[in-house]
């Protein structure tokens, strides 16, 4: 199983978004730790969810454009014949 991995300067960005978040939302404070251990739970929470729901899009924008493909080529074949 593979693990999902952000970078340092991402990671940054998305601890400094929940701090924003909890003092303007929830009027508290969130420090760097803190944030940073709530990204971890929700990356391992729900990064798998998201990532798969991602590879399944992808899946299907595939499968779709590979039917596409193979009916043009259908085609082609009729009109050589």
């Amino acid at each position: 199983m593979s693990t999902i991995t952000i970078p340092k300067n991402k990671r940054d960005e998305l601890v400094q978004k929940f701090q924003d978040y909890f003092e303007q939302e929830l009027d508290t404070e969130l420090g760097q730790f803190d944030g940073e251990f709530l990204l971890d739970f929700i990356i391992k929470q729900a990064g798998p969810v998201f990532y798969n729901q991602g590879l399944a899009d992808a899946q299907t924008i595939i499968e779709r454009k590979t039917q596409d493909i193979a009916d043009e080529i259908y085609e082609i074949k009729m009109v050589e014949n």
